[in-house]
Formats: structure tokens, C-alpha cells, sequence
């Protein structure tokens, strides 16, 4: 019976020291693994800031991409826009040089008119003082060739219209120089230094008359008029490009240039 009992209490002791050693082997575990357990959790909290940190990483990023696509896109339209301004202003400076190209082409024309009348003055100046003789009073001013004559070499008198012979003859050598030179026109310009411009003006067209009427000169080329002479009287014959044909030729070069 002892035996038994020695027995059982050396079993008891032996499974209380077993169970002892295994609750302490199982404490050491536990804490081995609450320390394996805190140190997770660290490195899940800061597996976690990371992640927070990366996602606002990824955010502004992706913040700055789109402001960078908004501002690429933006700079596409302005180019696009620059370029059709550009075209439009290529456009327009083409329209512009054309402008001026045709400008340039009137003012040519216009000039070589001038200067073509500028010669045509020259030459009626020089057919003038020939068929007149050097000391016929002849002069030119703003590109007209002026011929000046008294009223009694024409009319025998200072009051008179009708024509002399010897201001006949005289006037077929002016009839001579208009058709020698068909270009020109004549402004026939009657003087008077008393006011009485009616009688100046008759004068004047008692000469235009003679030369339609004897020596065929258009009636389109003459012009007549009584003028006040500031204190001088006669007639003055003011041979001069025809200004109606030149108006009609800038008239027609500005309809072109439209």
C-alpha cells in the first residue's frame, strides 16, 4: 500500500513538474510571440504610413499630371490658334502686298502720264515758238504752254469779235500746232481789265468758232471763257493736256483696282 502511494505521489510530482515546465515553456512562447505580434503590428502601422504617404505621393502626382496634360493641351490650342491667326495674317498681308502692287501699278501709269504730257508740253512749246517765231510771247506754266496775244492783233481792236485776216492767218498757225499735236486741248481764255467779262467771254469764243469752223479743230478740245485780267486785256491760249481723258484714264485704273 505504501508502495502504491510512493508511487502515485512520484507520478503526481512528476506530472506537476512536467506540467510546470510545459506552462513555462508555454509562457515563454506566448511571449515570444506577443513580441513577434507587437513587432507585426509595427510593421503594419508603418507599412501602413507608407502607404498613406504613397497614395498622396500618387495623388499629387497624378494631380500634376492632368495640370500637365490641361496645360499641354492648352498650349496645342493656343498653337493651333497662333497658326491660323498666322495663315490669316499671311492672308492678309498677301491681300495688302496686292493692294499695294496695284496701287503702285496706278501711280505708274499715272506718272508715265504725267510725264508723257510733260514731254507733249515740251514739244507743242518748241512747235510753238517755230510756227510763231521767237518773239511770239510764249510761256508754260504747271504743264501748259500759255500763248498770249492783244486783242488788237486778233480783232483789229480792243471791243470788236469779228476776226481780222491778219488774225486769221495768225490763228491758222495755233489750228496748225493742236493738229500736230492731237493730244492736247485748248482753253482760249478771253482778258478784260474793265469788268466786262461777257465781251471777253464772246472774244474768246469768236476764236474757238473760227478754228472749228475753217481748220477742223473738235469742238471737244476747245474751251472758252471771260476772265478778269487784273488790270491787263487780250487773249491768252492755253494749250494743255487733255484733262478729261486723263481723269477718265485714273478713273478707270481706280475701277481695276477694285
Amino acid at each position: 500500500m505504501k508502495q502504491i502511494l510512493l508511487s502515485l505521489t512520484l507520478i503526481l510530482i512528476s506530472t506537476t513538474s512536467i506540467f510546470a515546465q510545459r506552462k513555462s515553456d508555454l509562457i515563454a512562447e506566448i511571449a515570444s510571440l506577443k513580441t513577434e505580434l507587437d513587432s507585426t503590428k509595427a510593421i503594419v502601422i508603418k507599412a501602413k504610413k507608407n502607404e498613406k504617404v504613397g497614395l498622396a505621393r500618387a495623388e499629387s502626382f497624378e494631380s500634376q499630371v492632368k495640370e500637365l496634360q490641361d496645360a499641354n493641351a492648352t498650349l496645342l490650342k493656343n498653337l493651333n490658334s497662333f497658326a491660323e491667326v498666322s495663315n490669316k495674317n499671311s492672308e492678309n498681308i498677301n491681300k495688302v502686298m496686292a493692294k499695294l502692287e496695284q496701287k503702285e501699278n496706278q501711280l505708274k501709269a499715272i506718272n508715265n502720264s504725267i510725264a508723257s504730257n510733260d514731254s507733249t508740253s515740251v514739244v507743242v512749246l518748241t512747235n510753238a515758238k517755230q510756227s510763231l517765231g521767237e518773239n511770239a510771247k510764249i510761256g508754260i506754266a504747271n504743264g501748259s504752254v500759255i500763248i498770249a496775244s492783244k486783242l488788237e492783233s486778233i480783232f483789229g481792236n480792243t471791243t470788236g469779235t469779228t476776226i481780222t485776216a491778219e488774225g486769221t492767218a495768225w490763228l491758222e498757225k495755233i489750228g496748225n500746232i493742236l493738229k500736230t499735236n492731237p493730244k492736247v486741248s485748248l482753253t482760249i481764255e478771253g482778258l478784260s481789265m474793265t469788268g466786262e467779262l461777257d465781251l471777253a467771254a464772246d472774244q474768246a469764243s469768236a476764236i474757238g468758232s473760227l478754228l472749228q469752223k475753217q481748220f477742223s479743230i473738235a469742238s471737244n478740245r476747245i474751251q472758252t471763257l471771260g476772265k478778269d485780267g487784273n488790270f491787263k486785256e487780250g487773249i491768252n491760249l492755253v494749250i494743255h493736256p487733255d484733262y478729261a481723258r486723263f481723269y477718265d484714264m485714273v478713273k478707270e485704273h481706280m475701277k481695276a483696282s477694285n
